[in-house]
């Protein structure tokens, strides 16, 4: 398992050493050992799974102190674009963006710490997104940030019938968010 750094301090992403023969393969999802000898420290209590059609934009999402929480995530079935954004305040990368391709294909997954907002869009059908998480579901700390946030200009895969929910679309403005973490 190779842990990569990005250009956003504590967000990481993960690529596996897969093993394979004329069998299938196998492969270490996740090392809480490896996690500490790189850097990481984390603490999983919760594990979800979601299942989505083509063209589903689910985001941004994050849950406000004290019920931050951190996401490892990686992709069974399908494929999404999966975006990060710093949303911590004291942070030199407050308000960047990191975008990456999860496919079970290529079998990355990333470490999204609290302080990130996070959001995907299924690129197939039928998409199975899979993620490890390190508090509970809190709905009175949750929050969000407008996918199409002109200051964020996430670059979102085009030629897609975006399927979003009503939540989704009412999410607020990058700049009329008061960021909770420092």
């Amino acid at each position: 398992m190779n842990i990569i750094k990005t250009e956003i301090p504590d967000l990481v992403i993960i690529e596996p050493q897969i093993f394979g023969d004329h069998r299938g393969y196998f492969m270490e999802s996740f090392s809480i050992a490896k996690f500490a000898q790189n850097g990481v420290e984390t603490k999983f209590v919760q594990d979800n799974e979601s299942m989505s059609g083509k063209g589903v934009l689910r985001g941004l999402h994050f849950q406000r102190p004290p019920h931050g929480q951190g996401k490892l995530v990686r992709v069974v079935r399908g494929a999404v674009w999966d975006v990060a954004v710093d949303i911590r305040a004291n942070s030199p990368t407050y308000g960047q963006w990191v975008g990456i391709e999860l496919s079970s294909e290529n079998k990355k997954s990333v470490f999204i710490p609290p302080g990130f907002a996070h959001g995907f869009l299924t690129l197939e059908d039928d998409t199975i997104f899979q993620y490890k998480c390190t508090d509970y579901y809190a709905p009175e700390c949750e929050g969000g940030i407008a996918w199409n946030d002109p200051t964020l200009a996430i670059d979102w895969p085009k030629g897609f019938d975006l399927k979003r929910s009503q939540k989704d679309d009412n999410n607020q403005a990058f700049a009329d968010f008061t960021s909770p973490f420092v």
